[in-house]
């Protein structure tokens, strides 16, 4: 019996890393694909010489969490915007989960623009401040894209797949700002990490 469990237990370990491998493998393969095509088609010469890459935090499936949707929608809304633009937003609901033992909260916003378009039935936007907000990651906040049907109560989050807004690199961008009640008071070291370049 003993030998039995402890075949397993390597089984198990073994098999964790495979995976922790595969995705650390798959993330970074997506990561340089996205910062090709974004230094190409979003930032012009003279951006990209001033931000040549993008930087990124290590993979960290620990930031990968498990959060409690409650629902609760609001009304139609114009989000503060970097730039003057208009676009309606409304809030969605709620997500509450914890990272090292702490309980974070962050609201979840609805694009009305984007929502009668069927490709994006079931996206939602969670922009966000933490803990190395304007130290290692950008003052003005990361975003999160998320992708669920409103019916259901637990949402993955992978803040390894949070990013800058494009007015991190870029000044002829407008982006939401991020709202003060989406701000969490812990480190997420996940995702875009942002160097400050010298213009």
């Amino acid at each position: 019996m003993k030998t039995i469990l402890l075949f397993l237990s390597i089984f198990y370990a073994i098999g964790n890393a495979f995976s922790q491998d595969h995705y650390a493998d798959s993330l970074t393969a997506e990561r340089k694909k996205h910062e090709k095509e974004f230094l190409s088609q979003v930032l012009n010469e003279e951006e990209r010489r001033i931000h040549p890459e993008i930087c990124f935090f290590p993979v960290d499936k620990s930031f990968i969490v498990e959060a409690d949707f409650v629902k609760d929608v609001g009304p139609a809304f114009a989000m503060p915007m970097s730039k003057e633009r208009t676009v309606y937003y409304r809030k969605m609901g709620t997500l509450s989960f914890r990272i090292n033992d702490t309980l974070c909260k962050l609201n979840v916003y609805q694009n009305l623009d984007l929502a009668g378009k069927k490709e994006f039935r079931n996206y939602y936007f969670v922009p966000f401040k933490d803990a190395t907000t304007a130290l290692s990651t950008y003052g003005a906040g990361k975003y999160l894209d998320c992708y669920f049907s409103r019916k259901t109560k637990k949402v993955r989050l992978d803040f390894n797949t949070s990013y800058h807004p494009y007015c991190a690199y870029s000044d002829r961008y407008s982006c939401p700002i991020v709202p003060k009640e989406n701000t969490i008071p812990v480190s997420i070291t996940a995702g875009e990490c942002y160097i400050a370049h010298d213009e």
